[in-house]
């Protein structure tokens, strides 16, 4: 199974999914805003376009595949805006369309459990402008659509070491505040399954087993540094900007069984103990 992607919005997650399928034969073109991305994208291997200035309606023509990663604004999904009629016009020969969403969509279940089922209810602007994006996507007839609902990311790079090295990572705690967190090798050994066992209509939650409290996840890196835990504090009467605090405005936990299940995934770090052990690692290794 080879064929030619084109990955709009051309981020962290893409990449991690470009690495497993580039040696396999694929042809991938990325999109971005930021004219100073282009060549570190083409040393990847990726044929880098600006977006939305480069015109990629010949491109569109010839895909059989499109990841999407750009996230909507307030004036809905940027590449729906940019290319809706050239991509609708192309829905017929593409094989695999795969929309990189949030379970934002969801909203606030004070800690609840919610699967792919669960009404959409998001509490957050973000979340609300994620849920119409979705709809959009799934509004275009014939579109081989597949729907990533994805939790909390992390992986190289992206982890809570850095903070606690520098002293600024904090253990704020909410009660019965939970977060469901997601490696980024995760998410692209599901979407490289979903692209081999296709199923138009799809949605699935990219989450590992085990919610937790994002003060536990922070407490466990400063352990696997040696360092001592930062100090907990209260969220009611923490100082946090409006950004930081609104990520603390929904709490629930959310299930993975669908992957499992039709996808047969079984994840490489089920939960933040083995993904934390294996950055620490491989950032130990790397400073040897």
């Amino acid at each position: 199974m080879t064929g030619m992607m084109i990955s709009f919005g051309h981020g962290y997650s893409a990449r991690a999914l470009a690495r497993r399928l580039l040696p396999q034969g694929h042809k991938i073109h990325g999109t971005t805003r930021k004219p100073e991305r282009l060549e570190p994208m083409r040393a990847t291997g990726v044929t880098p376009h600006l977006f939305p200035a480069d015109d990629l309606a010949p491109l569109l023509r010839r895909a059989s595949h499109l990841l999407i990663s750009a996230g909507p604004d307030a004036e809905g999904d940027p590449v729906l805006r940019a290319l809706g009629p050239q991509i609708a016009a192309a829905a017929p020969h593409l094989d695999w369309v795969g929309y990189l969403s949030t379970t934002g969509v969801y909203g606030d279940h004070d800690g609840g459990w919610v699967d792919e089922t669960t009404p959409l209810a998001p509490s957050t602007r973000r979340g609300r402008w994620r849920q119409e994006a979705e709809a959009a996507w799934q509004a275009i007839p014939g579109l081989p659509l597949h729907i990533f609902r994805l939790a909390g990311i992390y992986g190289p790079g992206r982890g809570p070491f850095s903070k606690v090295r520098a002293g600024t990572a904090r253990r704020i705690v909410k009660p019965n505040q939970v977060f469901s967190r997601i490696h980024v090798e995760d998410i692209a050994q599901v979407l490289e399954a979903s692209m081999a066992r296709p199923r138009p209509g799809a949605v699935y939650n990219l989450c590992d087993d085990d919610p937790a409290p994002p003060q536990d996840v922070i407490g466990h890196a400063a352990r696997l540094l040696g360092m001592p835990l930062p100090p907990e504090e209260d969220f009611a009467t923490a100082e946090m900007s409006p950004m930081a605090r609104s990520f603390y405005a929904e709490s629930k936990r959310v299930r993975n069984d669908l992957i499992k299940q039709e996808l047969g995934i079984q994840l490489l770090y089920p939960d933040y103990r083995a993904g934390l052990a294996a950055l620490h690692a491989a950032e130990s290794g790397a400073e040897a």
